[in-house]
């Protein structure tokens, strides 16, 4: 018979003792916070539709359904880019991916 217990751990636990996956949580929440920053900005059209992408210390990377979408935000990067920085995202660099539905 075994009654060596099990210590449970939550998931934010196991994140937070695991490098690679802190560190990915870390980035999913900056990209996030950045988000949350830039969402006003956009027209409401594209609002529910543009999702955060990869947050590095210096670009980012916001995920839109298509081409439209992509060329609106090409043309508010300047304004998205200076809302992040006032809000002290020290983000240089602004990329826009168009994602593919999956086939």
């Amino acid at each position: 018979m075994n009654t060596r217990k099990h210590a449970t751990m939550t998931l934010q636990q196991a994140v937070a003792g695991e490098p690679t996956l802190a560190r990915l949580s870390r980035m999913a929440a900056e990209s996030k916070a950045r988000l949350a920053v830039v969402r006003p900005l956009l027209p409401p059209g594209l609002q529910g539709a543009v999702r955060p992408g990869i947050a590095d210390a210096d670009s980012w990377c916001l995920l839109v359904p298509h081409n439209a979408a992509a060329a609106k935000l090409r043309q508010l990067a300047p304004a998205l880019l200076a809302a992040l920085r006032t809000h002290g995202h020290a983000v240089e660099t602004l990329r826009v991916k168009v994602e593919r539905p999956a086939s």
